[in-house]
Protein backbone atom coordinates (compact mmCIF):
# COMPACT_ATOMS: atom_id res chain seq x y z
CA UNK A 1 0.00 0.00 0.00
CA UNK A 2 1.23 3.33 -1.18
CA UNK A 3 1.85 6.42 1.85
CA UNK A 4 -1.24 8.08 2.72
CA UNK A 5 -1.81 11.21 4.15
CA UNK A 6 -5.11 13.19 5.15
CA UNK A 7 -4.66 15.36 2.19
CA UNK A 8 -4.99 12.39 0.04
CA UNK A 9 -7.86 10.92 1.99
CA UNK A 10 -9.79 14.37 1.28
CA UNK A 11 -8.72 16.45 4.12
CA UNK A 12 -6.59 19.55 3.16
CA UNK A 13 -5.78 21.19 6.84
CA UNK A 14 -4.26 24.62 4.94
CA UNK A 15 -7.43 25.00 3.33
CA UNK A 16 -9.55 24.27 5.52
CA UNK A 17 -7.64 26.58 8.12
CA UNK A 18 -7.23 29.34 6.13
CA UNK A 19 -11.67 29.25 5.79
CA UNK A 20 -12.05 28.94 9.56
CA UNK A 21 -9.81 31.58 9.92
CA UNK A 22 -11.78 33.94 7.10
CA UNK A 23 -15.00 32.72 9.38
CA UNK A 24 -13.78 34.09 12.77
CA UNK A 25 -12.43 37.23 10.97
CA UNK A 26 -16.02 37.93 9.72
CA UNK A 27 -17.63 37.23 13.45
CA UNK A 28 -15.46 38.89 15.02
CA UNK A 29 -17.14 42.31 13.18
CA UNK A 30 -20.39 41.09 14.87
CA UNK A 31 -19.47 41.78 18.13
CA UNK A 32 -19.86 45.70 18.21
CA UNK A 33 -23.33 45.75 16.28
CA UNK A 34 -24.75 43.08 18.90
CA UNK A 35 -27.42 43.00 20.54
CA UNK A 36 -25.10 42.47 23.96
CA UNK A 37 -23.98 46.27 22.77
CA UNK A 38 -27.15 47.80 22.03
CA UNK A 39 -29.48 46.54 24.63
CA UNK A 40 -27.16 45.37 27.47
CA UNK A 41 -27.80 42.29 27.77
CA UNK A 42 -24.55 41.29 28.88
CA UNK A 43 -21.13 40.97 27.44
CA UNK A 44 -19.46 38.79 24.95
CA UNK A 45 -15.41 37.66 25.89
CA UNK A 46 -13.75 38.65 22.35
CA UNK A 47 -10.68 36.89 23.38
CA UNK A 48 -12.94 33.77 23.60
CA UNK A 49 -12.52 33.61 19.43
CA UNK A 50 -10.42 31.28 17.83
CA UNK A 51 -11.04 29.09 21.10
CA UNK A 52 -13.00 25.37 21.02
CA UNK A 53 -16.32 27.87 22.27
CA UNK A 54 -17.24 30.79 22.26
CA UNK A 55 -17.52 32.34 25.87
CA UNK A 56 -20.24 35.35 27.41
CA UNK A 57 -22.21 37.00 29.98
CA UNK A 58 -25.43 36.99 30.26
CA UNK A 59 -27.41 39.95 31.59
CA UNK A 60 -26.51 39.17 35.49
CA UNK A 61 -24.01 36.87 37.29
CA UNK A 62 -23.91 33.78 34.21
CA UNK A 63 -20.98 33.09 32.08
CA UNK A 64 -21.78 30.59 29.43
CA UNK A 65 -20.39 28.88 26.87
CA UNK A 66 -21.57 28.04 23.13
CA UNK A 67 -20.71 25.52 20.68
CA UNK A 68 -21.42 24.20 17.71
CA UNK A 69 -19.65 20.41 16.55
CA UNK A 70 -20.11 17.78 13.85
CA UNK A 71 -19.45 14.53 13.84
CA UNK A 72 -17.40 14.16 10.29
CA UNK A 73 -17.37 11.01 8.44
CA UNK A 74 -17.43 8.33 11.19
CA UNK A 75 -21.36 8.10 10.25
CA UNK A 76 -19.96 6.29 6.94
CA UNK A 77 -18.33 4.00 8.51
CA UNK A 78 -20.66 2.91 10.46
CA UNK A 79 -23.11 2.29 7.37
CA UNK A 80 -20.15 0.94 5.55
CA UNK A 81 -19.42 -1.34 8.37
CA UNK A 82 -23.03 -2.78 8.80
CA UNK A 83 -23.28 -3.20 5.15
CA UNK A 84 -20.18 -5.29 5.16
CA UNK A 85 -22.10 -7.42 7.62
CA UNK A 86 -20.66 -6.27 10.76
CA UNK A 87 -23.01 -5.41 13.93
CA UNK A 88 -24.98 -1.89 13.77
CA UNK A 89 -22.91 0.30 15.92
CA UNK A 90 -24.93 3.50 15.37
CA UNK A 91 -25.07 3.88 19.19
CA UNK A 92 -21.36 4.51 18.96
CA UNK A 93 -21.58 7.24 16.36
CA UNK A 94 -24.43 9.21 18.54
CA UNK A 95 -22.60 8.92 21.25
CA UNK A 96 -19.49 10.09 19.89
CA UNK A 97 -21.10 13.16 18.24
CA UNK A 98 -21.72 14.20 21.80
CA UNK A 99 -18.31 13.21 23.12
CA UNK A 100 -17.23 15.92 20.59
CA UNK A 101 -19.52 18.82 21.10
CA UNK A 102 -18.57 18.43 24.81
CA UNK A 103 -15.36 18.13 25.13
CA UNK A 104 -14.54 21.29 23.01
CA UNK A 105 -17.09 23.48 25.41
CA UNK A 106 -15.15 21.75 28.26
CA UNK A 107 -12.29 23.42 26.91
CA UNK A 108 -12.93 26.68 28.24
CA UNK A 109 -14.07 25.18 31.80
CA UNK A 110 -17.78 25.35 30.68
CA UNK A 111 -20.13 22.33 31.73
CA UNK A 112 -23.18 21.63 29.10
CA UNK A 113 -26.54 22.56 29.89
CA UNK A 114 -28.33 21.88 26.70
CA UNK A 115 -27.67 20.01 23.61
CA UNK A 116 -29.35 19.98 20.64
CA UNK A 117 -28.85 17.77 17.76
CA UNK A 118 -28.45 18.12 14.23
CA UNK A 119 -29.34 14.92 11.69
CA UNK A 120 -29.47 15.36 7.62
CA UNK A 121 -30.35 12.55 5.48
CA UNK A 122 -30.06 12.64 1.83
CA UNK A 123 -33.89 10.68 1.63
CA UNK A 124 -36.27 9.88 4.50
CA UNK A 125 -35.87 6.50 4.07
CA UNK A 126 -32.65 7.02 5.53
CA UNK A 127 -35.07 6.59 8.66
CA UNK A 128 -36.56 3.27 7.35
CA UNK A 129 -34.16 1.14 9.41
CA UNK A 130 -35.88 1.37 12.66
CA UNK A 131 -32.99 -0.20 14.40
CA UNK A 132 -29.89 1.90 12.83
CA UNK A 133 -32.13 5.09 14.13
CA UNK A 134 -33.17 3.40 17.75
CA UNK A 135 -29.43 2.88 17.63
CA UNK A 136 -28.18 6.25 17.07
CA UNK A 137 -30.84 7.83 19.52
CA UNK A 138 -29.59 5.52 22.35
CA UNK A 139 -26.09 6.59 21.67
CA UNK A 140 -27.32 10.72 21.64
CA UNK A 141 -29.25 10.15 24.69
CA UNK A 142 -26.38 7.88 26.49
CA UNK A 143 -23.83 10.71 25.44
CA UNK A 144 -26.23 13.56 26.75
CA UNK A 145 -26.61 11.76 30.13
CA UNK A 146 -22.96 11.10 30.74
CA UNK A 147 -21.85 14.41 30.23
CA UNK A 148 -24.87 15.60 32.53
CA UNK A 149 -26.45 17.44 29.92
CA UNK A 150 -30.74 18.04 28.58
CA UNK A 151 -31.22 17.14 25.10
CA UNK A 152 -33.68 20.40 23.98
CA UNK A 153 -34.04 19.60 20.61
CA UNK A 154 -32.94 19.38 17.66
CA UNK A 155 -33.33 19.88 13.54
CA UNK A 156 -33.49 16.53 10.73
CA UNK A 157 -33.93 18.32 7.85
CA UNK A 158 -33.87 16.03 4.40
CA UNK A 159 -31.52 17.00 1.76
CA UNK A 160 -31.56 15.46 -1.66
CA UNK A 161 -29.05 16.19 -3.59
CA UNK A 162 -26.83 17.52 -1.27
CA UNK A 163 -26.33 14.31 1.56
CA UNK A 164 -25.89 11.17 -0.14
CA UNK A 165 -28.59 9.15 0.16
CA UNK A 166 -27.18 6.17 2.12
CA UNK A 167 -25.87 8.33 4.79
CA UNK A 168 -26.75 10.84 7.88
CA UNK A 169 -24.89 13.81 8.68
CA UNK A 170 -24.58 14.48 12.40
CA UNK A 171 -23.78 17.70 14.25
CA UNK A 172 -24.98 19.30 16.93
CA UNK A 173 -24.28 22.34 19.21
CA UNK A 174 -24.57 22.90 23.19
CA UNK A 175 -24.75 25.61 25.53
CA UNK A 176 -23.00 25.39 28.98
CA UNK A 177 -22.13 27.50 31.91
CA UNK A 178 -18.85 28.64 33.80
CA UNK A 179 -19.45 27.51 38.00
CA UNK A 180 -20.41 30.99 39.44
CA UNK A 181 -17.16 30.60 41.35
CA UNK A 182 -14.87 29.87 38.38
CA UNK A 183 -13.67 32.35 35.37
CA UNK A 184 -13.44 30.77 32.09
CA UNK A 185 -9.95 28.95 31.07
CA UNK A 186 -8.70 31.03 28.10
CA UNK A 187 -5.09 30.75 28.51
CA UNK A 188 -5.15 33.82 29.89
CA UNK A 189 -2.83 32.29 32.89
CA UNK A 190 -0.85 30.07 30.35
CA UNK A 191 3.03 30.73 31.19
CA UNK A 192 6.63 29.59 31.39
CA UNK A 193 6.88 27.00 33.93
CA UNK A 194 3.24 25.28 33.80
CA UNK A 195 3.19 21.49 33.27
CA UNK A 196 1.50 19.76 30.46
CA UNK A 197 -0.32 16.55 31.40
CA UNK A 198 -1.76 14.21 28.55
CA UNK A 199 -4.89 12.55 29.43
CA UNK A 200 -6.08 8.92 27.17
CA UNK A 201 -8.16 8.81 24.45
CA UNK A 202 -9.82 5.72 23.58
CA UNK A 203 -9.11 5.56 20.16
CA UNK A 204 -9.61 7.62 16.79
CA UNK A 205 -12.51 9.82 18.54
CA UNK A 206 -13.93 11.91 16.03
CA UNK A 207 -10.67 12.61 13.59
CA UNK A 208 -9.14 10.04 11.26
CA UNK A 209 -11.79 8.53 9.55
CA UNK A 210 -11.47 9.68 6.12
CA UNK A 211 -8.33 8.33 6.19
CA UNK A 212 -9.52 5.41 7.45
CA UNK A 213 -12.36 4.86 4.72
CA UNK A 214 -9.58 5.24 2.14
CA UNK A 215 -7.87 3.02 3.68
CA UNK A 216 -10.73 0.23 4.02
CA UNK A 217 -10.97 0.78 -0.23
CA UNK A 218 -7.47 -0.28 -0.39
CA UNK A 219 -8.10 -3.43 1.73
CA UNK A 220 -8.95 -6.62 0.48
CA UNK A 221 -12.05 -7.52 2.96
CA UNK A 222 -12.73 -3.86 4.14
CA UNK A 223 -13.82 -3.19 7.38
CA UNK A 224 -13.72 -6.75 8.03
CA UNK A 225 -10.18 -6.99 7.92
CA UNK A 226 -8.84 -8.53 10.79
CA UNK A 227 -6.30 -6.53 13.41
CA UNK A 228 -3.17 -8.59 14.97
CA UNK A 229 -5.59 -8.08 18.38
CA UNK A 230 -7.90 -9.68 16.54
CA UNK A 231 -10.78 -7.01 16.29
CA UNK A 232 -12.31 -6.23 12.89
CA UNK A 233 -10.88 -2.72 12.14
CA UNK A 234 -14.40 -1.47 11.51
CA UNK A 235 -15.36 -2.32 15.34
CA UNK A 236 -11.77 -0.95 16.50
CA UNK A 237 -12.71 2.04 14.50
CA UNK A 238 -15.98 2.71 15.63
CA UNK A 239 -14.85 2.71 19.77
CA UNK A 240 -16.66 5.33 21.18
CA UNK A 241 -14.40 8.50 22.10
CA UNK A 242 -13.70 9.45 25.98
CA UNK A 243 -15.40 12.16 28.13
CA UNK A 244 -13.63 14.66 29.85
CA UNK A 245 -16.17 16.63 31.23
CA UNK A 246 -16.41 15.17 34.67
CA UNK A 247 -12.48 15.28 34.70
CA UNK A 248 -13.07 19.20 33.76
CA UNK A 249 -15.85 19.76 36.56
CA UNK A 250 -14.12 18.09 39.01
CA UNK A 251 -10.77 19.97 38.40
CA UNK A 252 -12.81 23.36 38.54
CA UNK A 253 -13.85 21.98 42.44
CA UNK A 254 -10.21 21.38 43.37
CA UNK A 255 -8.49 24.71 45.38
CA UNK A 256 -5.49 22.58 45.29
CA UNK A 257 -5.42 22.56 41.48
CA UNK A 258 -4.49 25.50 39.00
CA UNK A 259 -5.97 24.96 35.35
CA UNK A 260 -4.06 27.08 32.55
CA UNK A 261 -5.79 25.88 29.69
CA UNK A 262 -7.65 22.68 28.18
CA UNK A 263 -6.16 20.93 24.55
CA UNK A 264 -8.92 18.82 22.98
CA UNK A 265 -6.43 17.28 20.56
CA UNK A 266 -9.02 15.89 17.82
CA UNK A 267 -8.01 17.48 14.64
CA UNK A 268 -4.15 18.82 13.71
CA UNK A 269 -3.07 15.70 16.38
CA UNK A 270 -0.46 17.21 19.03
CA UNK A 271 -0.34 20.30 17.14
CA UNK A 272 -3.19 21.10 18.86
CA UNK A 273 -0.88 21.94 22.09
CA UNK A 274 -0.04 25.29 20.68
CA UNK A 275 -3.65 26.11 20.68
CA UNK A 276 -3.63 29.42 22.91
CA UNK A 277 -2.85 32.91 22.04
CA UNK A 278 0.16 32.93 23.21
CA UNK A 279 3.99 33.11 22.30
CA UNK A 280 5.19 30.06 24.51
CA UNK A 281 7.10 27.05 23.55
CA UNK A 282 5.27 23.39 24.73
CA UNK A 283 8.41 21.17 25.04
CA UNK A 284 7.22 17.50 25.62
CA UNK A 285 9.59 15.41 27.11
CA UNK A 286 8.12 11.70 27.48
CA UNK A 287 5.17 9.81 25.34
CA UNK A 288 4.10 8.23 28.52
CA UNK A 289 0.67 6.71 26.79
CA UNK A 290 0.09 3.75 25.38
CA UNK A 291 -1.07 4.51 21.58
CA UNK A 292 -4.17 2.49 20.92
CA UNK A 293 -4.02 -0.10 18.55
CA UNK A 294 -6.32 0.87 16.59
CA UNK A 295 -4.11 3.96 15.93
CA UNK A 296 -0.91 2.12 15.58
CA UNK A 297 -3.08 0.13 12.64
CA UNK A 298 -4.36 3.35 10.69
CA UNK A 299 -0.33 4.36 11.30
CA UNK A 300 0.89 1.29 9.21
CA UNK A 301 -1.60 1.14 6.45
CA UNK A 302 -0.95 4.94 5.66
CA UNK A 303 2.98 4.40 5.82
CA UNK A 304 2.91 7.79 8.24
CA UNK A 305 6.20 9.05 9.15
CA UNK A 306 6.05 10.18 13.07
CA UNK A 307 5.74 14.16 11.87
CA UNK A 308 2.72 12.75 10.50
CA UNK A 309 0.90 10.81 12.33
CA UNK A 310 1.41 13.10 15.53
CA UNK A 311 0.65 16.17 13.41
CA UNK A 312 -2.78 14.60 12.29
CA UNK A 313 -4.08 11.95 15.03
CA UNK A 314 -4.16 12.01 18.60
CA UNK A 315 -1.78 9.01 18.95
CA UNK A 316 -3.40 8.25 22.38
CA UNK A 317 -3.45 11.65 23.47
CA UNK A 318 -7.04 12.50 23.70
CA UNK A 319 -7.15 15.65 25.89
CA UNK A 320 -4.66 17.76 27.72
CA UNK A 321 -4.64 20.01 31.01
CA UNK A 322 -1.79 22.54 31.11
CA UNK A 323 -1.19 23.30 35.37
CA UNK A 324 0.41 24.97 37.70
CA UNK A 325 4.15 23.93 38.01
CA UNK A 326 3.61 21.14 40.84
CA UNK A 327 0.34 20.55 39.87
CA UNK A 328 0.26 17.76 37.69
CA UNK A 329 0.46 15.32 40.40
CA UNK A 330 -2.95 15.63 41.35
CA UNK A 331 -4.12 16.43 37.69
CA UNK A 332 -2.91 12.59 37.92
CA UNK A 333 -4.72 11.24 40.46
CA UNK A 334 -7.83 12.40 39.97
CA UNK A 335 -7.77 11.31 35.68
CA UNK A 336 -6.91 8.06 37.48
CA UNK A 337 -9.69 8.22 39.55
CA UNK A 338 -11.88 8.75 36.85
CA UNK A 339 -10.75 5.56 34.76
CA UNK A 340 -8.66 7.73 32.69
CA UNK A 341 -5.20 7.03 32.24
CA UNK A 342 -2.84 9.82 32.86
CA UNK A 343 0.44 11.25 33.00
CA UNK A 344 3.32 13.97 33.10
CA UNK A 345 4.37 15.03 29.59
CA UNK A 346 5.98 18.09 29.26
CA UNK A 347 6.34 21.64 29.97
CA UNK A 348 5.40 24.70 28.97
CA UNK A 349 8.60 27.64 28.63
CA UNK A 350 9.49 31.11 27.14
CA UNK A 351 10.12 31.27 23.45
CA UNK A 352 8.80 30.71 19.96
CA UNK A 353 5.31 29.22 19.49
CA UNK A 354 5.83 25.79 18.93
CA UNK A 355 5.36 22.41 19.88
CA UNK A 356 8.54 20.09 20.41
CA UNK A 357 7.99 16.52 20.56
CA UNK A 358 11.57 15.97 21.99
CA UNK A 359 11.51 11.53 21.70
CA UNK A 360 10.42 11.73 18.55
CA UNK A 361 12.78 14.99 17.53
CA UNK A 362 9.69 16.37 15.36
CA UNK A 363 9.14 20.20 15.90
CA UNK A 364 5.61 21.77 14.85
CA UNK A 365 6.16 25.60 13.83
CA UNK A 366 3.48 28.24 14.97
CA UNK A 367 2.55 28.08 10.89
CA UNK A 368 1.40 25.10 10.88
CA UNK A 369 -1.53 25.36 13.17
CA UNK A 370 -3.40 28.94 12.31
CA UNK A 371 -6.72 28.44 14.06
CA UNK A 372 -7.04 32.19 14.31
CA UNK A 373 -8.53 34.97 12.34
CA UNK A 374 -6.04 37.18 10.83
CA UNK A 375 -5.66 40.47 13.30
CA UNK A 376 -5.02 38.24 15.94
CA UNK A 377 -2.09 36.67 13.74
CA UNK A 378 -0.93 40.04 12.96
CA UNK A 379 -0.55 41.20 16.04
CA UNK A 380 1.67 38.10 16.83
CA UNK A 381 4.11 39.08 14.24
CA UNK A 382 4.16 43.12 15.08
CA UNK A 383 5.09 41.63 18.96
CA UNK A 384 7.93 39.57 17.41
CA UNK A 385 8.89 42.90 14.99
CA UNK A 386 9.32 44.84 18.03
CA UNK A 387 11.18 42.30 20.31
CA UNK A 388 13.51 41.48 17.55
CA UNK A 389 14.04 45.12 16.87
CA UNK A 390 15.32 46.00 20.17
Amino acid sequence: MSVMDYESAGVDYDVLDAAKRSALEAASRTITRSSFYKHAYGAPLPQSHGEPAFVFRANGASTLATVLECLGTKSVIARQYADAGGPNLFHHVGFDAVAAIVNDLACVGALPLVINAYFATGSPDWYRDRARYASLLAGWEDGCSAAGAVWGGGESPSLSGLVNEQDIEIAGSAVGFIPPDQEAILGQDLGPGDEIVFISSTGIHTNGASLVRAIAERLPKGYRTLLPNGRELGEAVLDRSALYVELVAELGRCHDVRVTYYSHTTGHGLRKLMRADKELTYRIETLPLPVPAILSEIRRYAGMDDRTAYGTLNMGVGFAVFCAAGHAGRVVDIARNQGLRAALAGRVEDGAKRVILEPLGVTFEEDQLQLRHVSAVSRRAKARSRASSR
